[in-house]
């Protein structure tokens, strides 16, 4: 005669997943050192991030050393960060906001 293990039913109600309205960003608040805060797009952002790499090329963070190119190595950094240090005294920093309309 085969064994018979009991039946264990899930009695957790369903997960809803989060709106992705909760994770798009209309801009960008973005604070340079000695500059005033400018809200940018995803792309200007994108491109700002790939004028401050330009000059960072031999000193990159090693994290960003991995990737092959400036596009590779901006949108990483847009993707996963909101700091970028610079030098000492010196940063870039961004952070997502959706504007209300």
């Amino acid at each position: 005669m085969p064994l018979e293990l009991p039946i264990f039913q899930s009695f957790m109600a369903p997960v809803s997943m989060p709106d992705p309205l909760m994770y798009r960003e209309d801009a960008f608040v973005v604070l340079d050192s000695n500059q005033a805060e400018e809200f940018l797009t995803a792309p200007e952002l994108l491109a700002k991030l790939k004028d401050v790499l330009t000059g960072l090329q031999d000193n990159l963070p090693r994290e960003l050393q991995k990737f092959p190119d400036l596009e590779a190595q901006a949108k990483h950094l847009l993707d996963t960060s909101c700091e970028l240090d610079l030098g000492p005294g010196q940063f870039l920093q961004w952070y997502a906001v959706r504007l209300e309309k």
